[in-house]
């Protein structure tokens, strides 16, 4: 047996147990990467345990988390992307989750893999999802108080309404002496 259908039969029983979890799920292949779109993100957690622990998948590594902002271009705004990788059978997949309600919460990870801490409390600073469960949800690279001075809403740099040009007088900058012409000592 060659490689090509060793890696066809590894798919299809990656495909046999991701329908087990979800029969409803959706499985989208592009230059042979595999993406597992889930409607249902109650099932979340139940499909990375089963994606970790079952000898047919053995996805034992969760490598980043992260999301995407649709902001208008679909009937949610949010979706969270899950990315897993196969120490055993060097092979990765994606798994994407809707965000389907106006709050913005969502199951930890952090119960399977414990890599998620970090995926998620970024996910978090960034987007403002919430990952309920999560042992130690912060900021992760934004300050604690990096909030919008009129209505004291949260900001988040990654969603699509943040300004691109930012918030003026949100951070302090660092000085930068060349825009007025002085001289700067390297």
């Amino acid at each position: 047996m060659n490689s090509t259908s060793n890696n066809i039969n590894r798919i299809e029983k990656i495909i046999d147990v991701a329908k087990s979890i979800q029969p409803d799920v959706e499985i989208v292949e592009h230059h042979n990467q595999y993406t597992f779109v889930l409607n249902n993100s109650e099932q979340l957690i139940l499909f990375l345990k089963e994606m970790k622990t079952n000898s047919d998948t053995n996805f034992d590594m969760l490598t980043d988390i992260t999301a995407i902002d649709w902001l208008d271009k679909r009937t949610y705004r949010f979706e969270i992307v899950y990315f897993l990788y196969s120490n055993m059978y060097k092979q990765r997949i994606r798994i994407k989750v809707p965000v389907t309600h106006e709050r913005y919460y969502f199951p930890t990870a952090t119960i399977v893999y414990e890599s998620a801490n970090w995926y998620e409390r970024e996910t978090y600073d960034m987007y403002g999802i919430i990952f309920e469960g999560h042992p130690d949800l912060r900021r992760f690279y934004m300050p604690e108080d990096f909030f919008e001075k009129e209505t004291g809403k949260q900001l988040h740099a990654l969603r699509k309404d943040f300004p691109v040009m930012g918030i003026p007088d949100s951070l302090p900058l660092p000085p930068y002496p060349e825009k007025y012409g002085e001289e700067v000592e390297w």
